[in-house]
């Protein structure tokens, strides 16, 4: 191991013994929590730190692991040495419960990589009958399991922080992954058995779900009193954020109809003033980080947030600032502004034209989108990021040209004052990838052609000293099919890892031709999953209940296509269905 770790690239990342990490030990029973990609990634994740915190409150031991990095991962298997934890340094394969964070689609093969260098077989019929540990996976992706439903015993989905450890105390009264195990799990909310589920196909149709039935997300109502982490461990190296994070809020209000995150994770439920000032002192009294990120979906919608920024400004020592996340225009704060590091303010109007921003329910005005620049520019921010989405239903030139008009008018906002530096303007086009649980859902995606034409419309178009970057297309369609998949993907992703693909959401490491050779090995047309969808067809995650009606989503669509906003559940309750199946999106628990 020592000539394997003066061999390789950052061996920080291999060798634990962060400060502030908490002290694993063995115990009755020993999860370990992963993360399919590079330790730096993982380490800025907050919630495998929930989750790993959920087990530790009830004295259950949990470790980390992170995927290594290919030289290393070659490394563990010339040396036949298997993957390890990272604090005990004990093989994954001896735990009892290996539970993979599902944040991105293109993270999927990563997970076999992870299960092939711990000795453990990637599929849940090749495990059957042997001593390995349960497989789980969480996180937003799981929201359609059905990709990856031959790999994992145990989906979890919807809020992790109670309903992972509920397991593990139900596998230890049962005496291991028993039938009465797996028959008492069922019954949990936000728990999916793969092997109690199977999709029934008609004339290659889906036609029905047998077995486990609908499956309920699992949902945390009070959040204020919910498990957090505040003592967490400082990366050995530098992590992509090296900041201490807090949670303002859980849910958005918005409605944006391309955005997932958006519905999976409604309603929103909020941390009081006291909690969040309290989780902030703590982690920063712990870690000796200089920055507070405040996360949400939306910061901005959070009710007190001027009087949060009073609370943490008279609480934490006068040389600590806060991280601002993408901010939508309509709520940026001129006190945000003021509080913050001055490095570079980012704004997601998402589209170019009023019209296609009716069309997505982004409800802003190009007005206010120049009210928050010349604020923030008066603030003393000289560098500003726009995001956009290409390919979002009715689109045309018009909206193009609106975003290149966009960022005119906001240089010569920047240029009608003195300023002390030059304006850096950087604009990201994104290929809109159509979702499951978005009123988007049964849309189609663009083609290459088309993504070619539109990029290269904006390269032409944009205004000179604009810094402009955009996605690939066949990482976008890849992210799509994995998306909106069924269960026969399972045998695509298995060829594509055989076939060396790792580390796909790397684009210096994403092998194009190891996934087309995938697909066609397999028989599949990986266009026929982006295709448009009938809204009265079943969908591969239909069994799956997020508390947002299906119909409610089918409205929506047409509203779009009318042009018609709904607008912000802060302006009254849309109908979406959640407050019929949910006490907390009736306020029941906002303390606040």
């Amino acid at each position: 191991m020592r000539k394997l770790l003066l061999k390789c690239e950052k061996p920080s990342r291999y060798i634990g013994g962060e400060y502030g990490a908490p002290h694993a030990q063995w115990g009755k029973f020993n999860f370990c929590m992963c993360f399919p990609d590079l330790y730096e990634v993982g380490m800025s994740n907050l919630g495998i730190k929930i989750v790993a915190q959920s087990f530790l409150d009830r004295g259950l031991c949990a470790d980390f692991c992170f995927a290594p990095a290919r030289d290393f991962g070659d490394g563990l298997k010339k040396a036949g040495v298997p993957l390890y934890s990272l604090s005990l340094k004990a093989p994954l394969k001896d735990f009892d419960m290996l539970g993979f964070s599902l944040q991105y689609e293109l993270s999927y093969t990563n997970v076999l990589y992870m299960l092939d260098l711990a000795g453990i077989p990637l599929s849940r019929e090749e495990r059957r009958g042997g001593n390995y540990p349960l497989i789980a996976a969480g996180g937003p992706c799981t929201v359609n399991p059905e990709p990856l439903a031959d790999f994992f015993d145990i989906f979890f989905i919807g809020d992790g922080e109670s309903t992972d450890a509920d397991v593990a105390e139900i596998y230890m009264r049962c005496g291991g992954a028993t039938e009465e195990f797996y028959r008492e799990i069922s019954a949990l909310d936000g728990v999916y058995v793969p092997e109690h589920t199977f999709p029934v196909y008609e004339n290659g149709r889906l036609s029905s779900f047998a077995g486990q039935g609908k499956v309920k997300k699992a949902l945390v109502s009070d959040l204020d009193g919910a498990v957090f982490p505040e003592r967490t461990a400082v990366p050995n190296c530098e992590s992509v954020h090296d900041r201490a994070v807090i949670e303002v809020m859980r849910g958005c209000y918005r409605g944006c109809r391309f955005c997932q995150a958006g519905f999976i994770y409604r309603p929103v439920r909020k941390r009081s003033v006291a909690t969040l000032t309290r989780q902030a002192c703590a982690l920063i009294g712990s870690t000796g980080f200089s920055e507070v990120s405040l996360n949400s979906l939306s910061t901005g919608d959070y009710g007190r947030l001027t009087e949060l920024l009073k609370s943490l400004k008279g609480a934490l020592p006068p040389e600590i600032t806060l991280a601002l996340p993408s901010l939508r225009a309509d709520s940026f704060e001129g006190d945000f502004a003021q509080d913050a590091r001055k490095t570079s303010l980012t704004f997601a109007p998402e589209a170019g034209t009023q019209r296609l921003r009716d069309v997505i329910n982004k409800d802003i005005t190009e007005e206010e989108i120049l009210k928050a620049a010349a604020g923030a520019f008066d603030a003393g921010y000289s560098a500003v990021k726009l995001y956009f989405m290409i390919g979002l239903p009715t689109e045309t030139d018009r909206d193009l040209a609106g975003i290149c008009e966009i960022c005119e008018k906001i240089r010569a906002l920047y240029a009608g004052k003195k300023r002390p530096k030059a304006l850096r303007l950087s604009v990201s086009a994104a290929t809109f990838v159509p979702k499951p649980f978005t009123p988007f859902q049964w849309e189609r995606q663009i083609d290459e052609n088309e993504v070619k034409y539109k990029q290269d419309y904006l390269i032409k178009h944009l205004p000179r000293g604009v810094k402009f970057s955009w996605s690939a297309y066949y990482p976008s369609l890849l992210e799509a099919v994995l998306a909106r998949g069924d269960r026969a993907l399972s045998k695509v992703v298995r060829a594509a890892y055989e076939n060396g693909c790792t580390f796909d959401g790397w684009d210096n490491l994403f092998d194009e031709a190891g996934w087309r050779a995938a697909f066609a090995a397999c028989g599949i047309d990986e266009r026929s999953y982006v295709k448009e969808r009938d809204e009265g067809e079943l969908l591969p995650w239909d069994f799956i209940d997020v508390f947002v009606d299906k119909k409610f989503f089918a409205d929506e669509r047409r509203r779009a296509y009318e042009g018609r906003v709904t607008g912000s559940c802060l302006d009254g309750c849309k109908a979406c269905g959640m407050q019929k199946k949910c006490p907390a999106a009736r306020g029941e628990y906002d303390s606040l």
